[in-house]
């Protein structure tokens, strides 16, 4: 287990939201899904699993917020 720093959210267009981290000691990126979207067709995103480099989104996706 390492120490990461959090860079951000997004919001993918599946509704899937991935949080972006970096490594401390290896200065890595890493990309986490936090929450699967209710209606993601993707097998590869899994709650609490890293996603491969190239299932990642190239830029900024859809960010949503919802008002209850």
């Amino acid at each position: 287990m390492s120490l990461v720093k959090l860079l951000g959210f997004t919001t993918l267009s599946c509704g899937c939201v991935t949080g972006r981290y970096r490594e401390l000691a290896t200065n890595r990126e890493v990309v986490y899904v936090e929450e699967k979207g209710t209606t993601c067709p993707h097998a590869a995103h899994r709650r609490n699993h890293t996603l491969a480099p190239a299932s990642r989104p190239a830029g900024p996706v859809l960010t949503v917020a919802k008002a209850s």
